[in-house]
């Protein structure tokens, strides 16, 4: 069994003049991702796949320039689309992002649909381990689409129950694909995986 990883950004750097998938990490976010670069772990994982967003990329960094690993950016892993709202206040965007989980066959707001976000995040995902099948990998994206992610893993309907709760991101949790499982759910970075994995 092949293991991989899925990682969510840590916290960023909120500007509502700018659009959300250019925001960058905030320094207490970098500090956690250079802070989680350097556990020992981490070195089974020979390649490291991000999102085409700036904090995901910026993540991303963080981790290669500790395990000496190529950043490969793919465009299709990218946050569930939210450009027809822009930037919510917390408390909106909660509630919005409730809906979104609620009724996945919907466009909550102009929103992806979470079946279309959650199709296009499994779909990428089981492209890129197809071009090295035993190659164990980091993914790195983002709270929403990878808790779509985990609910296709484990075989559950799409519930927001699933998600990595709050604490602004950087959590990871484990799966593989053959056959699809979840091998261990959300764990905050500062906290290693459950020992012994396979």
């Amino acid at each position: 069994m092949t293991i991989h990883l899925y990682l969510t950004h840590p916290q960023v750097s909120i500007d509502p003049a700018v659009p959300v998938p250019r925001w960058g990490l905030s320094p207490v976010g970098r500090a956690r991702a250079e802070a989680f670069a350097t556990q020992h772990w981490l070195r089974r994982f020979s390649r490291i796949i991000s999102s085409d967003e700036d904090k995901a990329i910026e993540t991303a960094g963080c981790l290669a320039a500790v395990l000496g690993l190529p950043v490969e950016v793919r465009e299709n892993f990218h946050e569930n689309d939210r450009s027809a709202t822009g930037f919510l206040p917390p408390p909106e965007f909660e509630a919005t992002a409730d809906r979104f989980f609620a009724h996945p066959g919907q466009s909550i707001r102009g929103w992806e649909r979470a079946a279309d976000a959650q199709a296009r995040i499994l779909a990428g995902v089981s492209a890129v381990v197809a071009e090295q099948p035993g190659a164990a990998t980091l993914f790195v994206g983002h709270g929403g689409v990878g808790t779509l992610l985990k609910c296709a893993l484990k075989g559950v309907a799409i519930s927001r129950s699933e998600d990595q709760g709050p604490g602004g991101g950087g959590n990871h949790f484990a799966f593989a694909l053959a056959p699809r499982s979840v091998l261990y759910g959300w764990h905050p970075i500062e906290t290693p995986p459950p020992e012994p994995l396979p």
